[in-house]
């Protein structure tokens, strides 16, 4: 079908998502390979031993924890930049909730090396986020200056980042390939209720019961050999 054919609506919607899926594609040169949140620790210290606890680590994640948290900082992100309200209140609450100078280090880094990547694509949104930015923000805002939804951001985030730690696995040995494809099948369902969810809550509904978890990415900075950043 010709580009004429699609229409300006159809044509911007199949923009959009080309350019979401280039933002969170493992190929695009943000270092998350580098990364694992503190998973790394969880493996090491026999709190994730196969392939049932890699499914409970994340779906823990998502409902009471970091995940959690990134997509409520994601969607407030995208309401700024919509709104046209300036994005430095949420860049420094989000930078402060930081659980350890680990993640502190990964999602600033993140964030930066997005921002950095994503001026492939000129928008004035790309100064407003100049210095270091929590990846979480730098997604929403970009996402929303570009006019991609809501919600198909969240979900193409969320499913980003259950890749990353799939991934994480995989290169640990706790499961191999196969069980990565299908905890991500398994995943689909679960992030597309939380993405749903999220998206309709706010900054008063921030907060993490993941206490392991939490302490966990500390302890990671003091392990004594360690395959990833964080």
């Amino acid at each position: 079908m010709a580009t004429a054919e699609l229409g300006a609506g159809g044509f911007a919607g199949r923009q959009a998502l080309l350019r979401l899926m280039a933002w969170l594609s493992p190929a695009f040169p943000v270092g998350g390979f580098s990364y694992s949140a503190g998973f790394e620790s969880a493996v090491v210290e026999g709190h994730v031993v196969d392939g049932d606890a890699v499914e409970a680590w994340l779906q823990m994640l998502m409902s009471d924890g970091g995940l959690r948290n990134d997509a409520i900082l994601l969607s407030e992100a995208h309401r700024c930049q919509k709104e046209g309200r300036a994005l430095g209140v949420l860049i420094a609450l989000a930078t402060a909730l930081a659980g350890s100078a680990e993640r502190h280090a990964e999602i600033t880094r993140l964030g930066e090396a997005f921002v950095k990547a994503a001026a492939a694509w000129p928008h004035p949104v790309i100064d407003a986020l100049a210095g270091p930015v929590p990846y979480s923000v730098a997604v929403g805002a970009v996402a929303s200056a570009h006019g991609i939804d809501r919600l198909d951001a969240l979900a193409a985030f969320l499913h980003a980042q259950v890749s990353q730690y799939v991934s994480v696995a995989i290169r640990l040995g706790v499961i191999g390939q196969t069980r990565g494809v299908a905890i991500l099948a398994i995943s689909e369902s679960l992030i597309l209720d939380a993405a749903a969810s999220f998206s309709e809550l706010g900054l008063d509904d921030l907060g993490s019961a993941t206490v392991i978890a939490d302490t966990l990415s500390m302890r990671h900075e003091t392990q004594y050999s360690r395959l990833f950043q964080s």
